[in-house]
């Protein structure tokens, strides 16, 4: 029998308060974190994914997902990690996918897509049009190297020449690379319209860089950026910064909404950050041969008080 998740739980008892409710509509992303592994240990992950995490999508798993597109033909299968990248086999999961719905998304944290042994992968990449969803998290260096490590930027910045040249991020190509920032500090993020006209013009000024999108998120209170508030003394100011940031408006719009969360090992989630959380798909352990269909329209969203970062200022969407 599931526990419902809702009980004794912050964010759901600011809902009740306010009156308002969150929940499922037609189901149309199923996001697929294909394990832990990175090349980068960043200071916001919320998954503490690293160099040292060995865990990763089985063949057999990898085989179950793409069962379960076939028989819900997802509107959007989006591929993350850790390093997705390193994980064995990804290519040929993107090739088996192509076909089976109408858009592929890859997230990339750029450092981990280079390299020769990462040919084959942008390869497949170019040839199926897959979206490359990339973290760049400042145009300054010094910033960025902060979160994610000594001379990350500069590669970073070499990987986006190197997918400009090959058709991404520029115009008419149908090859879309769009950017994710979030905060280096215990702070919300600035305004995306302006961080993105900002992006655009700082890329391309000083490196000749383009791209399609920016999106800005708040950096979720769990994982290896929790640590680190606990141990700077930041974590409560920042709790207490993102409900009083609470914003009503951002719910129709939530993520959770229209997306179903598979882990590494095929456990079902109703976002990456419940994963994160371990709350499992509507407070009830779910593994992914469980099922042949998406959560219906109408069914229970799990939520913790993490979700107050979905729903800060402009929300996270």
């Amino acid at each position: 029998m599931a526990v419902d998740p809702n009980i004794n739980n912050p964010f759901a008892a600011v809902l009740r308060e306010q009156r308002l409710e969150l929940v499922r509509k037609p189901p149309r992303i199923l996001q697929v974190n294909v394990g832990l592994i990175c090349d980068l240990a960043c200071r916001h992950c919320h998954l503490e994914a690293g160099p040292q995490r060995r865990e990763i999508m089985s063949p057999q798993t990898m085989a179950q997902t793409l069962e379960l597109v076939r028989h819900t033909r997802p509107e959007v299968v989006d591929i993350t990690g850790g390093a997705p990248e390193l994980v064995p086999g990804l290519a040929d999961f993107l090739e088996a996918l192509s076909g089976l719905c109408g858009r592929i998304m890859l997230r990339s944290n750029l450092t981990a897509l280079s390299g020769a042994d990462q040919t084959r992968l942008l390869d497949v990449c170019v040839e199926h049009r897959i979206v490359l969803v990339a973290s760049f998290p400042a145009v300054n260096e010094g910033q960025a190297d902060a979160q994610r490590g000594s001379g990350v930027h500069l590669r970073s910045l070499e990987m986006l020449r190197h997918l400009n040249r090959r058709g991404y991020g520029q115009a008419e190509s149908g090859l879309e690379l769009n950017l994710v920032a979030n905060p280096s500090g215990a702070f919300l993020p600035a305004n995306q319209q302006a961080q993105e006209r900002k992006f655009k013009q700082d890329l391309e000024r000083r490196w000749g860089i383009v791209f399609n999108h920016l999106y800005t998120f708040a950096n979720m209170p769990l994982g290896r950026f929790r640590s680190w508030l606990e141990k700077t003394g930041n974590y409560p100011a920042y709790l207490t910064r993102l409900q009083e940031s609470f914003n009503p408006a951002a719910l129709p719009g939530l993520m959770c909404r229209t997306l179903v969360s598979v882990a590494w090992d095929g456990t079902l989630f109703d976002c990456d950050f419940n994963q994160a959380a371990g709350i499992p798909l509507g407070g009830e352990k779910t593994h992914i041969t469980e099922i042949t269909q998406l959560p219906a329209e109408g069914t229970l969203i799990a939520t913790g008080e993490h979700c107050f970062a979905c729903t800060a200022g402009s929300g996270f969407t």
